[in-house]
């Protein structure tokens, strides 16, 4: 471990995107009993993860990071927890079976609750207030009460993500996630899908494996494996307080890892080699991702990666790229040229989200499936022809029947945006758009 670090040294450095707390004794109040709360995850669990990121570096696994935009206090419901959970089974059913290795299953869940902001101010009309910068800093509702930075909503943020890990542990390890059981929900799927015939025949495929493996008398009643999965949690590390408040020392290892989540990761905003993120994230024994936007240095970003993991681990680092559709293949190959060449492990993952936001004609901001499902062609292709392996993705889902972003085989209009628009923040895909671009990437990882 680098010598002079702590949780806070940090605060050493300049510390982007941190809400202004005007009452400097009620943090400290918060952050003391934060300190003294459980953990969410623990250390063995992180090394299980960094074991698994490490496959998918290695050409020997994929990684499926998926999960809301921004939590919500307002929208917290057991229901809403377990149909993501679902959809992202689903998809890793089916990302597996094309790819012939295992899914490491990293949820945005339980702990994303906090979004840097391009302004900090909004105006509506004439009145200007603090930006919305996530229910664990202030309230969505525009209102200077609601938008007051409020530390007390630390302590909310991480009783609603407790409640969450403890059901998300339920799923995972209690029989929901059986894997008979995932591909009756996939084939409801396929018979909805008009244009199914391509992603009927990839259920029909897994349907007959596990048909056969029932007759050898392999089923989820004698081999666990296929009634449990691993899940793992993960968010933006953006709220360095409360991050700090949740390292701790593994009594095991004498490591630091940072227990409010198995991994997490530093925003396009705030991966500055000298800035306060960079600094906490260099300290912590965590898998640590890394976006990378059209606007990287690639010089940087390795001085980065290597203050980071000064020691090359394996499984430590993910890069996850979002350039945009029409940016992707003009700036990407070079940094991914220099990364090899620099032989620095690392897992590439596609975010395909982020740096497609577009303005609807309503007024809505949303995504266009078009430019999601172009995005990930282009990191396939590109990995291809730089024979490098594209090992994930990463995407803001949900498992509701939201109409946010447009296009996918339920063609949702411009007209459709507002029929069930939600998110707090950014737009999501629905339970179908995100099935059906597991099918569509699917096809990247093994034709079929």
């Amino acid at each position: 471990m680098t010598q002079k670090w702590t949780p806070l040294s940090w605060e050493s450095k300049k510390a982007l995107h941190q809400p202004n707390y005007l009452d400097k004794s009620k943090l400290q109040k918060v952050l003391k009993k934060l300190k003294k709360l459980p953990p969410l995850v623990f250390a063995g669990e992180v090394r299980d993860l960094k074991e698994s990121l490490s496959m998918c570096g290695d050409a020997k696994g994929f990684l499926l990071q998926a999960g809301d935009c921004a939590e919500s206090f307002a929208e917290f419901h057991p229901n809403y927890i377990r149909d993501t959970f679902r959809v992202i089974l689903q998809m890793s059913v089916i990302l597996s079976f094309a790819s012939g290795v295992p899914i490491t299953k990293v949820g945005r869940l339980a702990g994303q609750f906090a979004k840097p902001r391009s302004s900090a101010i909004e105006k509506k009309n004439d009145v200007e207030l603090p930006s919305y910068l996530g229910d664990m800093i202030n309230g969505i509702e525009f209102n200077i009460n609601s938008r007051e930075h409020n530390p007390d909503r630390m302590i909310m943020a991480y009783n609603q993500a407790a409640s969450t890990q403890n059901l998300l542990r339920a799923f995972a390890y209690g029989g929901y996630a059986d894997l008979s059981r995932i591909q009756r929900w996939n084939l409801d799927f396929v018979k909805k899908s008009k244009q199914g015939s391509k992603f009927k025949l990839l259920a029909d495929r897994i349907s007959e494996c596990l048909s056969f493996m029932s007759s050898c008398g392999i089923t989820s009643k004698n081999v666990r494996q296929l009634s449990e999965t691993n899940f793992f949690i993960s968010h933006e590390a953006l709220l360095l307080p409360y991050e700090s408040a949740f390292t701790r020392v593994d009594s095991t290892t004498g490591d630091w890892y940072d227990t409010s989540a198995h991994m997490v990761w530093i925003g396009d905003r705030t991966r500055q080699l000298n800035g306060a993120h960079v600094e906490f994230c260099r300290g912590i024994s965590n898998p640590i991702g890394i976006k990378v936007g059209p606007t990287s240095d690639y010089k940087e970003l390795i001085k980065v990666i290597k203050r980071i993991n000064p020691n090359n681990e394996k499984g430590k680092i993910v890069l996850i790229v979002r350039m945009g559709a029409s940016k992707i293949e003009k700036i990407f190959p070079n940094i991914l040229r220099k990364i090899k060449s620099a032989k620095l492990n690392v897992v590439w993952s596609s975010d395909p989200m982020h740096a497609n936001i577009e303005k609807s004609k309503s007024g809505y901001k949303t995504r266009n499936f078009k430019n999601i499902l172009n995005e990930v062609k282009s990191f396939f292709k590109i990995h291809e022809k730089e024979e490098t392996y594209a090992g994930g993705i990463h995407l803001e889902m949900t498992g509701q029947n939201v109409t946010e972003c447009i296009g996918g085989l339920q063609k949702i209009s411009d007209k459709d945006l507002s029929s069930r628009y939600h998110t707090h923040c950014d737009p999501r895909l629905n339970a179908s758009q995100s099935i059906e671009l597991a099918f569509l990437i699917a096809s990247f990882l093994k034709k079929i």
